[in-house]
């Protein structure tokens, strides 16, 4: 059963790229020893904060989006078998272009 996530206010929904899983000479790093991922992809976006007077403010993030985000920022969720990150469209430091 697929499930399908839809971020409110200002969330995103990131699926993190996970980095190379071996050295450079060829040791498998275990699971304790991997960084966490700081870039991803952006799967989901909400439809924008709302700021004093009750008006939406567009976000400046947007689906298909590759973002790079703060190491320990947002919340992880497991959907599927897919490791999520739910995190504000704050904790956004820049998005990775081309």
């Amino acid at each position: 059963m697929s499930i399908k996530l839809r971020p409110l206010s200002d969330r995103l929904v990131v699926e993190p790229k996970e980095h190379e899983q071996t050295t450079a000479s060829g040791l498998v790093l275990p699971e304790t020893a991997k960084e966490k991922p700081q870039e991803g992809i952006v799967i989901a976006a909400g439809p924008g904060r709302r700021d004093e007077d009750g008006d939406r403010v567009a976000m400046d993030v947007a689906v298909g989006d590759v973002v790079l985000y703060a190491k320990y920022s947002g919340t992880e969720v497991k959907i599927d078998d897919k490791k999520l990150l739910i995190l504000k469209e704050s904790d956004v430091l820049a998005i990775v272009e081309n």
